[in-house]
């Protein structure tokens, strides 16, 4: 073999492999049009030479446009999702170079259905990727086999679907972080016999995976640590806002010696602007996520920790994945977990600002 130069190029590979530039280029890129010996000897030599392709510069030079498309919960601005578009609409700008666009469609959390027929019209639109904030199993699976069968990468974001494995997931380990609430409620708690779980629900719909699931993770701690701690349960109305002082008020009525609570979704402002109100300053609350009302409650003191997830940096890498795995061919890490992050007011600047 004759020596060859020391970046190597494509028209070193096909002279090597005695078949034109164009052969190997469709090869490299797994092109049709390629007779199956040619072939062969093309992938032969790339093999001996561990040729690594320059699929920046192939991606540059393609005039291919890549579409991806986001199914995201519906919310209000402000809310724990925005953060998520905005590290979405960040990755596209850094990826615009390579003809990458992205829409992002919506369902109702609390309506399954919702979740269909928003899969349906994602479908019927046939993307190159898509990325999702997963519903139930049961609804999450119709879309993602039909994605599959479709050839469609998808990721999810925020929680994961184990027996429904995605190119890549994006989010806490949410058990985890469930079990670890419950370890830093328990340090506020010490010897109390009774802590509460607020929810916010709809119809026996509490709204995502990811709640379900830090519930579970952290009546495993209470089951294995703290087994004769009475957790009680309030379940205010996901789309009946103005009934949760009522409900408050009733509740802490009929437990007036509760002093420690939680909840696992997003709006931890609910409860901490109804302590403030009443000036209820003996309650030790915990909940999730940067929203600006949840961490203006944490600086009040009506909120005593907060567990944050980056959401931003959830939707960013979720767009890099599919454009690693589309434009760039690399191999993508299947499980990202993001850390389990535990804030209180002498912290709360130092991370909210970086």
């Amino acid at each position: 073999m004759n020596k060859l130069p020391e970046r190597i190029r494509i028209k070193d590979i096909a002279r090597l492999a005695d078949v034109s530039v164009g052969t190997v280029d469709r090869v490299i890129h797994g092109r049709s049009g390629v007779s199956e010996a040619s072939k062969k000897r093309v992938e032969e030599i790339l093999k001996q030479l561990d040729y690594q392709p320059n699929m920046y510069a192939s991606a540059l030079a393609s005039n291919k446009k890549y579409t991806f498309i986001c199914l995201l919960p519906e919310h209000l601005e402000g809310d724990y999702w925005t953060a998520v578009e905005l590290g979405i609409h960040e990755a596209i700008a850094t990826y615009s170079d390579f003809n990458t666009s992205v829409k992002i469609n919506y369902y109702d959390p609390y309506d399954y259905h919702s979740f269909v027929n928003a899969s349906e019209a994602i479908l019927a639109l046939q993307p190159d990727g898509v990325m999702m904030a997963p519903t139930a199993p049961q609804y999450t699976k119709g879309f993602t086999d039909r994605l599959q069968a479709s050839d469609i990468p998808y990721i999810y974001i925020d929680s994961n679907i184990k027996n429904v494995p995605p190119l890549a997931f994006f989010g806490q380990n949410s058990r985890q972080s469930g079990y670890f609430a419950a370890r830093m409620m328990m340090l506020l708690a010490r010897d109390e016999k009774e802590i509460v779980i607020f929810r916010k629900i709809h119809e026996g719909i509490v709204g995502s995976n990811q709640q379900e699931n830090r519930e579970i993770g952290f009546r495993q701690y209470m089951e294995e640590h703290h087994p004769s701690c009475n957790i009680l349960e309030l379940d205010l109305h996901a789309e009946r806002n103005d009934e949760d002082n009522e409900m408050l008020d009733e509740f802490f009525r009929s437990h007036p010696t509760v002093k420690n609570g939680i909840t696992f979704n997003s709006k931890v402002y609910i409860i901490g602007e109804y302590l403030q109100s009443h000036g209820k300053k003996d309650f030790n609350l915990i909940g999730y996520d940067l929203l600006e009302r949840n961490v203006a409650c944490l600086k009040e003191g009506s909120v005593f920790f907060l567990i944050a997830q980056q959401p931003e940096l959830q939707g960013a890498n979720g767009i890099k994945a599919l454009c690693d795995h589309l434009i760039f061919k690399k191999e993508v890490t299947c499980i990202n977990y993001m850390p389990i992050d535990l804030l209180t007011v002498e912290t709360i600047d130092y991370y909210h600002n970086k």
